[in-house]
């Protein structure tokens, strides 16, 4: 088997991406379906919840669990859980926190327009953004005006979760994009079914801005209107997260879990503060590193850290799941290459 720095280079077709994958794929980084059919005969992957057994001198012994960090914090607990259903050892180092903006002007702005009829199209990127920003409006307008007005407009939903909240407020959701939910998936989907040229369109941000997606849609002629509702802060407690950082050059864990790019920025910055940022990412590119889809992988990949798999849904169970079923194989070529 022909052998990358990270990861197995296998004969996958790769047509099977599709439009899920709109962009240049990086040797290594593929779908777990994929990952799995593609393997030698001779390089099985352990498809079962029990616990995840290797051999070999570098790898967890037969009688020992692989040992999984994740990074994330609004749902800690669950992916706790999940890791532990799986048979593995969870180490759960909250990376992220969503501070809301105090002065919110461009949600006010918004609001003004979009009662004034001179917004078109409103787009909603997250659940937890959608829900804070009506929570920002309704302390200057009814709730009932404004849910009047975005009846009004076409509204895009990029995945489930603002589709769930929208739902609950009775609005009316013309398009929704397609997994893995990136703003490729979503520019494709407004192409698609949106007239865009002299269309103001209103898109709700999720922690920063998005200039690939405003910048497409500039150049098809829309007039963008960005809406931040919150951003990113490292939690109020750092220390599990700076624990983390030490645990993973000590060589701690197996298998890293993103299920964000944030969560890769937040963990640089605390390994960059305390000057050993550049043995950090040495230690995690020893380990499986699993991302949750397409956007965080290319955040890890530009930042130095090679992305091993990306699960057939960008879920957290399937992305557990599949990452742990795959890690033995995965982590068996990574650590003999550099024997």
């Amino acid at each position: 088997m022909a052998v990358t720095g990270r990861a197995p280079m296998l004969p996958v077709d790769y047509s099977f991406f599709d439009r899920r994958f709109p962009y240049p794929i990086s040797c290594g980084i593929f779908p777990f379906s994929a990952f799995r059919d593609s393997l030698p005969v001779d390089c099985p992957v352990e498809e079962h919840s029990e616990n995840v057994k290797m051999s070999g001198s570098n790898t967890p012994s037969s009688n020992e669990l692989l040992r999984v960090l994740s990074l994330e914090s609004r749902r800690a607990e669950e992916m706790r859980s999940l890791i532990e259903r799986h048979g593995a050892v969870p180490t759960i180092a909250p990376s992220m926190r969503e501070v809301p903006l105090e002065e919110n002007r461009d949600a006010l702005t918004f609001a003004a327009e979009l009662l004034a009829g001179k917004i078109q199209i409103v787009v909603f990127l997250t659940g937890v953004g959608a829900t804070a920003l009506m929570d920002v409006l309704c302390t200057r307008w009814p709730r009932e005006t404004l849910l009047a007005a975005l009846d009004l407009c076409v509204i895009v939903v990029r995945g489930p979760k603002p589709t769930a909240v929208l739902l609950e407020w009775g609005l009316r959701i013309n398009h929704r994009a397609p997994e893995p939910n990136t703003w490729r998936e979503l520019m494709a989907t407004l192409i698609d079914g949106v007239p865009l040229l002299g269309q103001r369109i209103a898109i709700q941000e999720y922690g920063k801005p998005n200039p690939d997606l405003y910048s497409e849609l500039k150049r098809r002629g829309a007039l963008v209107l960005p809406v931040p509702v919150y951003r990113w802060a490292l939690p109020e407690d750092v220390a599990p997260l700076r624990r983390a950082v030490q645990q993973t050059i000590a060589g701690d864990f197996d298998l890293i879990l993103f299920t964000s790019a944030q969560q890769f920025h937040n963990a640089l910055q605390v390994a960059d503060e305390t000057g050993c940022s550049d043995q950090w990412l040495d230690a995690a590119n020893r380990c499986v590193i699993a991302s949750i889809g397409p956007t965080a992988s290319e955040t890890l990949e530009s930042g130095g850290l090679g992305v091993d798999l990306q699960p057939s849904h960008p879920k957290m169970g399937p992305l557990v799941r599949e990452s742990l079923a795959a890690a033995t194989s995965i982590l068996s070529v990574k650590r003999a290459k550099r024997v």
